[in-house]
């Protein structure tokens, strides 16, 4: 081609290419060790917007990802996004605004008129789109949605009549649907020849007349069948159909369980409406699995982009329910004041029974909570959950029992204090393993999200009961 030189490999250095691969691969100057942008690379760009070298800034970002440009958004701070956004110019193709941050995605979008989101719309999948134009108000949604072509348009005001995260939000309308007479052959010539397929697809609806679907065909069997064969002949019967109106975090649960690349996903009557790929359910994974963690800490989106008065409105009220809850444990031990001005050595074990108590419950509701939202945890084995519960509680609450009454004989020489000690852990500790499993499976009866709710029901109960045994069994033994 030019005719300069090339360098070859000799195949020993390509095996020990294959050995060590960070070793002999050529240091990346934009990302590090673990595929993340560098500093001194986001650095960089951020001295060139300073510059307003908006020529080197394209340059930098030119040879990276889509997924990595979005990244770059996310790591420089506010102001700077609008410079990026024209230094990088073309590069600002719908492939990046797929992989954007929402909070992010949402600022961007704010400062783009109509017509260019409905340009980024048009070359996105239905779902990315969908993600994408729904973040808008009302009034800005409307004026995108004027602006698409009438067949994008109809297909997304579809999506966006279904209810938020369920399969019809996140479900994608391009796929291939064939009638199960048709031969191998006739697939392979209408794959081949066919010009509105969607780019990428693992495996081919088979429909009845009424499209609805009665088989799947994956590529690698139709590429190996003879091309006279039916399809109705080579085709999988049995496939997991996904209702539009499902929750997508059931969706999650039935791909993880049934190891599924795509499903059909099928309306009220059965037909045929659209498909979700395992891309998107990684996504879904990820978000549902850090909703989870998060909503028992009460911090919101748990996002960096996420607007900081939005972030202080939600943490704020998360920790005025947390207060409610602590002034009434406070209520329980100003109760027992007096008994606690003749014993002052009680304040000094009473934060060691409270916080065992909150430590253990905490454990045993991270372990509901995610049993649950796994479908580990079900009416078919409840009891035997609560008694495991039970048996782990009771054994904690003995082990660590002894070990306090034990410090506290020690320490003060005082045995009936060591056994109201060792009694007050034990029931403590029953009482945050119980409330710990019998709070989140009564929120989930309740349909109520025991993510959201349950830490604060939980520690009222082990602060308020912790307070309660230990000072009630030193009023009753030691006064």
């Amino acid at each position: 081609m030019s005719g300069e030189p090339t360098e070859t490999i000799e195949p020993t250095e390509l095996a020990l290419m294959a050995q060590n691969p960070h070793e002999s691969a050529p240091e990346s100057e934009s990302h590090d060790d673990e595929n993340r942008l560098k500093p001194e690379f986001v650095r960089a760009v951020l001295e060139a917007l300073d510059d307003g070298d908006n020529e080197t800034v394209y340059e930098l970002a030119e040879p990276l990802h889509p997924a990595d440009v979005a990244d770059l958004f996310e790591l420089v701070g506010h102001d700077e996004r609008p410079a990026l956004v024209k230094a990088l110019r073309d590069l600002m193709g719908p492939e990046v605004f797929a992989e954007l941050n929402y909070h992010v995605r949402e600022e961007l979008i704010d400062q783009l008129p109509a017509d260019i989101i409905a340009d980024i719309a048009e070359q996105l999948d239905t779902d990315d789109a969908v993600s994408m134009i729904e973040d808008l108000d009302e009034k800005d949604r409307q004026a995108v949605l004027a602006e698409l072509d009438p067949e994008d348009r109809a297909a997304i005001e579809s999506a966006l009549a279904f209810p938020e995260e369920t399969a019809g939000r996140l479900m994608s309308r391009e796929f291939v649907a064939v009638p199960e007479h048709m031969t191998v052959g006739s697939l392979v010539d209408y794959l081949g020849e066919a010009s509105d397929l969607p780019t990428e697809f693992w495996e081919v609806f088979v429909v009845d007349p009424m499209h609805r679907p009665v088989g799947t065909c994956v590529l690698s069997w139709v590429l190996r069948s003879p091309r006279g064969v039916l399809l109705s002949d080579v085709m999988m019967r049995d496939q997991t159909l996904i209702p539009v109106t499902m929750d997508q975090e059931e969706v999650a649960l039935r791909f993880q369980k049934y190891a599924l690349i795509s499903a059909a996903v099928t309306d009220s009557s059965g037909r045929l409406v659209g498909q979700i790929t395992v891309d998107d359910i990684v996504h879904i994974i990820q978000e549902e699995a850090g909703e989870d963690a998060l909503a028992m800490s009460g911090a919101g989106d748990g996002d960096i982009n996420e607007p900081l008065q939005r972030t202080i409105r939600g943490r704020m009220w998360w920790l005025f329910i947390n207060l409610i809850t602590a002034i009434a444990a406070s209520a329980v031990v100003a109760a027992f004041q007096a008994t606690i001005e003749k014993l002052v050595v009680l304040a000094v074990i009473m934060p060691i029974i409270t916080g065992m108590g909150g430590n253990a419950a905490t454990q045993t509701m991270a372990v509901t909570v995610r049993a649950l939202a796994t479908n580990q945890l079900t009416g078919s084995n409840t009891w035997r959950m609560i008694a495991r519960e039970w048996w782990i509680a009771s054994a904690n609450g003995i082990g660590l029992g002894i070990m306090v009454s034990i410090g506290t004989l020690v320490i003060y020489h005082d045995p009936k204090l060591a056994v109201v000690a060792l009694a007050a852990m034990i029931l403590n500790l029953l009482n945050a393993g119980l409330s710990g499993v019998l709070i989140p499976l009564g929120l989930e009866k309740l349909k109520i999200d025991p993510a959201v709710v349950s830490t604060v029901f939980v520690t009222t109960m082990t602060d308020t009961l912790g307070f309660f045994f230990f000072l009630g069994l030193a009023a009753f033994f030691l006064t």
